[in-house]
């Protein structure tokens, strides 16, 4: 049965500069090792592949059961420097979450 990240999880995200970081974490930590599987680097990158231009470097964190993905090349210059209408990390993580499991 496919569906959206957003049913097991939540996201936070942070933007400095051009890089934007996307944190995922599950509602029920029982979901942390499916998260481990299905949210690969691959996946996210193909996901979010018009918005991240750079390098994604996903780091597992157990102990708080959550994934942190860092985004390279992401906010098209960065807040200050960006023409975007919002150039800012945040409204990036509803877009992580959107992605099909």
């Amino acid at each position: 049965m496919k569906q959206k990240l957003y049913d097991i999880a939540h996201s936070r995200a942070g933007d400095k500069g051009n890089t934007l970081t996307l944190s995922l974490i599950p509602y029920d930590e029982k979901d942390y090792e499916r998260l481990c599987q299905v949210a690969t680097t691959e996946r996210v990158k193909a996901h979010l592949n018009e918005i991240v231009l750079g390098e994604i470097t996903r780091y597992e964190l157990p102990n708080i059961a959550s994934l942190l993905f860092v985004c390279e090349q992401a906010l098209a210059g960065g807040v200050t420097t960006s023409f975007s209408m919002d150039p800012h990390g945040k409204t990036l993580s509803y877009a992580l979450l959107e992605m099909e499991i």
